[in-house]
């Protein structure tokens, strides 16, 4: 089995495409079409791929797009293996409007899945023989709000360390039932936010609030973005807080993703914690150099590191 895990319970088919105006009624022609294998997980397998990571993609797909999923992992070099529902595979579309320089995107809710799916996959985890599972995007309809809690047990049980990045009821549920599975929980200011029902927008009270995370054991390590204002690292050691790198932004597509996958090879291949964090910084910054459904190249992601004193990752 490889080093790394990444499941994505809920994954898309990423369409992009650039058109003159979006207008509603009228036929709008697009161009430089893309299509990229997406969701969560897939996009961390993605980056890790492109980082000389030792990773496969598990995750579940089915219907008529499935197997366009499938043709587009193998295209991009991707190692995965892909557990079988009934329901089709979501497709989302991502336009770039050239007029106004806005992105608009469409993302759909995806399959509905059965017990007998969801639960097929919790047996798959508990099969797994990995040094880190990284779980990553929404729940699909049909899945239980705990699901993530129950596949962090079961990959703890197994000998995985955790890295969790997802949203709302699945996120609560899995800090609030998973004391000491979970390695690392990355979510964003506004994730963070609704999960705790409350404003954290002054320093004292984010840093409090990720180190009470830490300090009730949810989770090791509580990474939180912030876009342009940066992001900052919980541990036992304290807190650290690091600005954004100044860039200049073309899509905001997959810096999460990118965040989590690189910050998640550093500590598989040995840097400190706070490198590997300086590390995911990079990478969520090289991710929004590059436009539509692409994600970060691995030469930003050094570029951009180095100015962070990170080498040799």
């Amino acid at each position: 089995m490889p080093a790394i895990v990444t499941l994505t319970l809920n994954p898309t088919i990423d369409g992009s495409s650039e058109a003159e105006t979006v207008q509603h009624t009228h036929k709008v022609r697009t161009i430089n079409d893309r299509y990229d294998p997406g969701g969560g997980g897939i996009n961390v397998a993605r980056v890790l791929t492109r980082l000389g990571a030792d990773c496969e993609a598990l995750y579940l797909a089915g219907g008529v797009t499935g197997p366009m999923l499938t043709g587009l992992l193998d295209r991009v070099g991707i190692r995965h293996r892909r557990l079988p529902i009934a329901g089709d595979t979501r497709i989302s579309m991502n336009i770039h409007e050239w007029q106004s320089g806005k992105e608009y995107r469409f993302v759909p809710q995806g399959p509905e899945l059965s017990t007998a799916e969801w639960q097929g996959c919790l047996d798959a985890i508990g099969q797994l023989q990995c040094q880190w599972l990284v779980m990553s995007g929404s729940l699909p309809r049909g899945v239980p709000e705990d699901f993530y809690a129950r596949a962090a047990h079961v990959a703890h049980k197994a000998g995985a360390r955790v890295v969790l990045d997802t949203s709302g009821k699945a996120l609560k549920a899995a800090l609030d039932e998973t004391a000491g599975t979970i390695e690392l929980v990355k979510p964003s200011l506004g994730e963070l936010e609704q999960m705790l029902g409350q404003t954290l927008r002054d320093p004292a009270s984010l840093q409090a609030a990720a180190s009470a995370l830490v300090a009730r054991g949810a989770a090791r390590l509580v990474a939180v973005s912030m876009g342009h204002e940066g992001a900052l690292l919980a541990s036992a050691d304290g807190v650290l807080s690091l600005p954004a790198i100044p860039v200049e932004v073309r899509s905001a597509v997959g810096a999460g993703d990118s965040f989590v996958a690189a910050m998640t090879h550093g500590l598989a291949g040995g840097l400190s914690t706070e490198d590997a964090f300086r590390l995911g910084i990079a990478a969520g910054t090289a991710a929004v150099l590059t436009s539509g459904t692409d994600l970060c190249m691995r030469e930003d992601i050094v570029r951009l590191a180095e100015t962070l004193g990170v080498r040799d990752f």
